[in-house]
């Protein structure tokens, strides 16, 4: 197989050294003409884990987004949610025919508030045998670090699951296969909301003891919310253990890491920092910031009732003191 990366940011990253260190040979959609030039020259990417050296004769660089598409079996969408449709835009509607697509987004398409299938399904008529996903628990630092991470992979299809998966897998990456294809999307959303509240509780100096209930108690509205979500998509069949890793794990690690960017800022919104400020001073994109406003928004016709992502979002977004949107989430926990 063929794999071909869209993006260029810190996860895209790590995604292309895991596929290199695995001697596979990569397409690569970079942006910017002096990253790919600067790549090309001094073997690592001068923006994202500047750490992390490429034997550059495995890597098709291009500037060109339908060139790496059409040079490429697999397609890892590896762009952040906030950018993706601009991405996407950029293709041919039959692109993606006879392809293969992986995707590496943690959010939902901002102008719809879809799942990434649902809106590949719409537009370049992706069909669900042709769509997996790639979640965690993982962050790009330990997995540039080579720290022993593990990825799950979710697909309709077990064997080609494996396959995709089987890819991946080497000395510090383990690799699982899941089905909830929908779910595991959804519980990726999801956690970076509930990592940004954890960064604004640090920052209000609430301790380890609240914050573990915090984080318990996100883990049952999370279930809650996944649950219902699959009953009225008559989804319910669908494995429905949320302690396995790509649920509790992820949820875990981004809501108590220091690595997490959504934990960073929502530390900064505790602080009392601006997100105009937050963004300029991260230079990255927190998913969890754009995940809360759609996540109220589909939770009007879910009716999963959620008070932790409800207080969060109105921290973010009707200007709520974070102070008082903690004590509106403490009035809920159990």
């Amino acid at each position: 197989m063929k794999f071909g990366i869209i993006g260029n940011g810190t996860w895209a990253t790590a995604i292309a050294k895991i596929l290199t260190d695995n001697e596979l040979n990569i397409h690569w959609w970079v942006r910017k003409e002096e990253v790919l030039q600067h790549i090309k020259k001094r073997h690592h990417n001068p923006n994202y884990l500047s750490s992390v050296y490429f034997d550059t004769s495995l890597v098709e660089l291009d500037v060109d987004i339908q060139q790496v598409v059409n040079a490429s079996d697999v397609i890892i969408l590896a762009t952040p949610s906030a950018y993706m449709e601009d991405a996407l835009k950029m293709l041919d509607k039959s692109s993606f025919n006879n392809k293969l697509i992986l995707s590496a987004m943690k959010g939902l398409m901002p102008s719809s508030n879809q799942l990434l299938n649902h809106y590949l399904a719409e537009h370049f008529h992706v069909r669900a045998e042709q769509y997996f996903t790639l979640m965690g628990p993982c962050h790009a630092e330990e997995v540039a670090a080579e720290r022993l991470s593990y990825l799950t992979f979710s697909g309709t299809g077990e064997e080609k699951t494996k396959e995709i998966a089987s890819f991946f897998k080497n000395e510090y990456i383990s690799t699982v296969i899941n089905h909830d294809v929908d779910g595991v999307q959804y519980a990726a959303i999801l956690k970076n909301i509930y990592a940004l509240g954890a960064g604004i509780a640090h920052a209000l100096e609430y301790g380890d003891n609240f914050l573990s209930v915090y984080i318990a108690n996100c883990a049952n509205e999370m279930s809650r919310f996944l649950d219902i979500y699959k009953e009225k998509k008559e989804q319910a069949q669908l494995n429905n253990n949320y302690t396995a890793s790509v649920y509790m794990g992820d949820l875990l690690v981004t809501c108590y890491s220091l690595h997490s960017r959504n934990r960073s800022f929502g530390n900064m919104i505790g602080k009392g920092y601006s997100v105009s400020a937050i963004q300029l001073e991260m230079n990255m994109v927190a998913e969890g910031y754009y995940a809360a406003k759609a996540i109220e928004t589909i939770n009007h016709s879910i009716g999963a009732g959620m008070p932790i992502a409800h207080s969060i979002y109105q921290i973010l977004f009707e200007k709520l003191l974070p102070k008082y949107g903690f004590k509106n989430i403490e009035n809920h926990l159990i």
